[in-house]
Parts: structure tokens; C-alpha cells; sequence
């Protein structure tokens, strides 16, 4: 197995530098015809060496996080780097049979039941909100955050990717019934109700964001205002002014991305307006990484503008306006690495070093998705009919939210 890894590691690495230390002490360099990064990886046992050629996309993250394998001479993001960098540029053979067997099965994987859904939504949501304190804002907005300015703080990012989405809703009078799906710990609903007088219903699955959002409202005083519901979207049996959803799409399968967009349709007045944030890619439909499905976003995807308007489409909704926030992610990750790192020594204590490295690896990944492998965000704005809106994108920029 060690002759057939060197193999593949020589068909591998196309772009930069990777030093290897095997698990018999022996060590190899391979280098790539084009520049790039440098980095090192020692592999401890031969298990790590056979699973590499047989899974690699699961066993990286699985050895790494047993501690048979580890960087070397370098930290994780350049040994990542390294490695993310030519699955871009060529993968392998093995990863290529991996990846078409993935994208074959990816519709069973997708087919997430109301039952299947409250379970994927427990394994990453429902950990103990000490640790989402540790790395997020102190509003908890775990999704992409809005850099108006290179030197903000997460925390003014955060703020104005709030009033960002809420300029696209374009809630223009007090008293506009909103639904917000997948809402997270509150803090948009609370933000939309406080300063633009909206009467908001959010919906989730995690039962720990359910409980410390209906906290958050009793002691802003906005109960007569805003509620949630531990529900899922898909029953929904209201129409409301605006529909917002956040971070939310990556998580329907892409099985049920028709079903998504005609319940947002279903969940719209005739003159409503929606707002859906998401992840996405920017290359086509693909699959996601075994690793992180298994071990951080069951039953998650990151969809393709594609394949998303293509559920669009048949759902009888107007997209009115899209954006692509490019690297708006990766600025975000970046200070919740460093919030992360900051905070090991009580992470590892509310946890242990295990769950560190897998947190670590996935921050870490995440991130580099969206600097090297085509990850980006997408805001699309839909309507049920032609005239909801005004045909120029002013409306947007005229309202200034208070504070501004």
C-alpha cells in the first residue's frame, strides 16, 4: 500500500511542495510543475497509508483527528492548503472514482425526512451553546457576515449583513408579518423587529436554539412582537409579508430544493418579498465532502446557482436580484479561527482534544473552500409577481436603519 500511495502522490500533486514522512520512517518529496505552497505530512501508522488510497476525502479527517497523521514542519491551514489546492487543479484517479460514486449516490443521501432533518439539525446545532460563545459574535451569527470595510469587526459585519438583507426585504412600514426560516439563536428576527417594527415568526429544528431564542425575546420584551416555533418549513400553513432564510438552504438536500422553493412561494403573500442566503458553488452541481458529512453537516449541500434556479423555475417565483458575496465567508471563518484558537484550553475542557482537532479541521476547510475551491455565498431576492418591486435597485440604498 505504501508504493501505491506514493503513486498516487506523485499523480497528485500538480501545483506546490509536499514532503512526506511514511510510516516506516522512509520520506519522499513531490513537487508540482507549478508553483504553489509548501508544506509537510507525516503519516504514523499503515492504516492512515491504505485508507488514504481508499477513501481519502473521509480518512484525512478521520486519521487527523486520531492522531495518525499530522502536518509536519508546518501548521494545518498550509498542509490543507496544499491538498485543496490540487483537488482543484487534477485530484487523483481514486478520488475521481470516489467523487462520481458520491455524485451517483448523492440523491439517498439528500432524501432528508422531517425526522431525518431534526436529527442532521441536533448533531452540529444542538452542542452546547458554551462553545458557539466561544468563536461566534456575541449576537451568534453563525453564517456569512458582510465586510463592508476591511478593518471591521466580526461584530460590525455581522450588524450590517443584518441590515443588508434587511434593505433587500424591504421593510418599509412597521407591522410587516415576517418568516424567518432556520433562525438560528434570534438575532436577525430580534434585529428586524427592534429597528425596522416587524412582527416576525422564526422556525427551527434545533431545540437548543429554540429554547435560547425564546430567552433572547423575553429579555429584549419583544414577546408580543416575535416568536419561534420548533418547526419545520415544510409546515408552514401561513402567508407573511417577507420570507427570510439564512444559512439555512445548504442544509434542505438538494432532493428537496423543488419542495424549498414552492413552500417559500406557498409562505408569500401575492405582493411578499423573500430573501434566501446561502452557501454555494460556483463551479456546477457536486458533492459533498464525506468527512464533513459524517461528522459536522449530515444530510448538508452546498448548492449551485444552477441547480438552484432551476428549483426556482418551476416554483412560479421571480428572481428580482441576486449577489455573490465571494470571499465574505472566508474573512468571516478567519476571525472565527482566531476566537477558536484563542479559546482552545476551554474548548478542550468542555470537550476533549478529539473533538478540537475536528472542530479545527472543519474551520479550517471551511475557510480554504472559499479562498481556493470556488466556494462563495449567494443573496437572491424573490417575488410572486413582476411589480413588487421597483425596477431599479435605489429602494436598497435610500433607507438609512437607525444608527447608520
Amino acid at each position: 500500500m505504501r508504493k501505491l500511495l506514493d503513486f498516487v502522490l506523485r499523480k497528485f500533486i500538480q501545483a506546490g511542495t509536499l514532503h512526506v514522512t511514511f510510516s516506516d520512517g522512509s520520506q519522499c518529496v513531490y513537487r508540482g510543475g507549478e508553483k504553489g505552497p509548501e508544506a509537510g505530512l507525516i503519516l504514523k501508522t499503515s492504516q492512515a497509508e491504505k485508507a488514504l488510497v481508499l477513501n481519502s476525502g473521509l480518512a484525512f479527517g478521520e486519521k487527523y483527528m486520531s492522531g495518525e497523521l499530522a502536518p509536519q514542519g508546518c501548521d494545518l491551514e498550509t498542509l490543507m492548503r496544499v491538498l485543496m489546492t490540487n483537488i482543484v487543479k487534477q485530484g487523483h484517479v481514486f478520488e475521481e472514482i470516489e467523487d462520481r460514486l458520491r455524485y451517483i449516490t448523492r440523491p439517498l443521501k439528500s432524501l432528508n425526512s422531517l425526522k431525518k432533518s431534526r436529527r442532521n439539525v441536533a448533531h452540529h446545532y444542538d452542542l452546547n451553546g458554551r462553545l458557539y460563545d466561544l468563536f461566534l459574535d456575541k449576537d451568534r451569527q453563525y453564517s456569512c457576515a458582510y465586510f463592508q470595510r476591511d478593518d471591521m469587526t466580526l461584530e460590525e459585519a455581522q450588524l450590517a449583513k443584518k441590515h443588508h438583507i434587511a434593505a433587500k426585504l424591504k421593510l418599509d412600514r412597521p407591522g410587516l408579518e415576517v418568516l424567518d426560516i432556520g433562525s438560528g439563536w434570534g438575532g436577525l428576527a430580534i434585529t428586524l423587529a427592534k429597528e425596522y417594527g416587524a412582527r416576525v415568526v422564526g422556525i427551527t429544528l434545533s431545540r437548543e436554539q429554540w429554547e435560547t431564542s425564546r430567552q433572547r425575546v423575553k429579555e429584549e420584551g419583544l414577546e408580543g412582537q416575535v416568536r419561534f416555533e420548533l418547526m419545520d418549513y415544510r409546515n408552514v400553513r401561513h402567508q407573511f409579508d417577507r420570507v427570510v432564510s439564512v444559512g439555512m438552504f445548504e442544509h434542505v438536500g438538494g432532493a428537496q430544493f423543488q419542495r424549498y422553493f414552492q413552500g417559500v412561494h406557498d409562505c408569500l403573500k401575492p405582493d411578499g418579498v423573500a430573501v434566501i442566503h446561502s452557501i454555494g458553488r460556483m463551479d456546477g452541481p457536486g458533492t459533498t465532502n464525506p468527512w464533513l458529512q459524517k461528522y459536522i453537516f449530515p444530510g448538508g449541500y452546498s448548492p449551485s446557482l444552477s441547480e438552484t434556479f432551476a428549483a426556482v423555475e418551476k416554483s412560479g417565483l421571480w428572481v428580482t436580484d441576486c449577489e455573490i458575496l465571494r470571499l465574505h465567508y472566508a474573512m468571516t471563518i478567519a476571525e472565527w479561527r482566531k476566537r477558536f484558537d484563542a479559546n482552545k484550553a476551554a474548548i478542550t475542557d468542555l470537550y476533549d482534544e478529539r473533538f478540537v482537532r475536528m472542530f479545527e479541521l472543519y474551520l479550517i476547510g471551511s475557510e480554504l473552500a472559499f479562498r481556493v475551491q470556488g466556494h462563495m455565498n449567494f443573496q437572491i431576492q424573490l417575488t410572486r409577481a413582476v411589480d413588487t418591486l421597483p425596477i431599479t435597485r435605489n429602494y436598497m440604498f435610500e433607507r438609512k436603519h437607525k444608527g447608520s
